[in-house]
């Protein structure tokens, strides 16, 4: 019998949507920042994660090894376009293939915060600039993504691996979205 750990999960919730606030308001997602992830809060994600959580990774990966799959993965990634996998369908070019689509740059920004914040909020006093980059690494081969956002991505989080996040931030203002710093 699983252990409910609600207060516990809402907690990291919560953390994890200050750090993203934090970093979407440094990149001018003002809207993005206040909404990012209200859909963890939902029957269907915050009872699993309830259930689920550990505190140190997603609870998804454990209701998929529990369960066979995570619903509260395939509802939060079908509602949050921060997510690449909210940009997979039918390739238009192709014979019914499954493909990335282009990602508009703001989600691509708000996936960029959010990696950064869910990498802190795991690995606590652990995390280092380079940790975003060493996650999205482990499974970027097999990732479903258009070559443009994969590309903004890798971009952003090599150089919050090799600059920091001055220097991170300042890509994702000024390149990725066009905005004057």
């Amino acid at each position: 019998m699983a252990v409910w750990h609600p207060i516990k999960h809402y907690k990291t919730i919560h953390h994890h949507k200050m750090l993203v606030m934090h970093y979407c308001f440094r990149c001018g997602l003002y809207r993005q920042g206040l909404l990012h992830d209200l859909s963890k809060l939902s029957p269907v994600e915050f009872l699993a994660g309830a259930k689920y959580w550990q505190g140190n990774c997603s609870p998804n990966n454990a209701q998929r090894k529990a369960e066979g799959y995570s619903a509260a993965w395939l509802h939060h990634k079908g509602r949050n376009k921060h997510h690449l996998e909210y940009w997979i369908d039918y390739s238009p070019t192709g014979p019914y293939a499954l493909a990335g689509m282009r990602m508009p740059e703001r989600y691509v920004a708000e996936m960029v915060c959010d990696r950064i914040a869910a990498s802190r909020n795991y690995m606590g006093e652990k995390y280092t600039d380079a940790s975003a980059w060493e996650y999205y690494a482990r499974s970027k081969d097999h990732y479903v993504m258009h070559p443009d956002s994969r590309a903004q991505l890798e971009t952003a989080l090599s150089i919050l691996r090799d600059e920091g996040e001055d220097a991170c931030f300042a890509y994702v203002r000024t390149r990725l979205l066009g905005k004057a710093k």
